[in-house]
């Protein structure tokens, strides 16, 4: 009994040596991340803040679904991982978006509120541009 659990202890800190991030908590943005930034005082403006402006800026899907989803699906999605191969998937753009939001039990976390409607529809035409030779169409 003893052994089961000095090997269980030394397999858990192993895992967490191996996966400890190279960043800050702060700096991740990956599918266990609840993708909440820390709350400032009223009126508190971030020190590292831009002033806003009219103009979103362009979303990165590439690094989004890299930080993002390229925890299970792999190389960008074209070939199955801990999750399944994106690339030319069968379901429809209203039921990736669904997933992506709700999630699948017991396979996929729910990322709910994480992403904006036209976020949604970028990763959605991300998913139908993969291609074998590795760059989004």
């Amino acid at each position: 009994m003893r052994s089961r659990f000095a090997a269980a202890a030394l397999l858990c800190v192993i895992t967490l040596v191996l996966l400890e991030p190279s960043g800050s908590a702060a700096d991740m943005n990956g599918p266990m991340s609840s993708g909440k930034k820390p709350e400032l005082p009223a009126g508190a403006q971030a020190p590292d803040a831009k002033p806003a402006t009219d103009a979103t800026p362009a979303l990165n899907v590439e690094k989004l679904f890299a930080n993002t989803c390229g925890w299970c699906h792999s190389a960008g999605g074209r070939v199955a991982g801990k999750g399944p191969k994106l690339m030319g998937t069968t379901l429809t753009d209203a039921e990736i978006i669904h997933r992506i939001k709700v999630g699948k039990p017991g396979a996929m976390p729910a990322f709910g509120g994480d992403f904006n409607d036209q976020e949604l529809q970028t990763i959605v035409a991300y998913i139908r541009g993969l291609k074998e030779d590795g760059k989004p169409q």
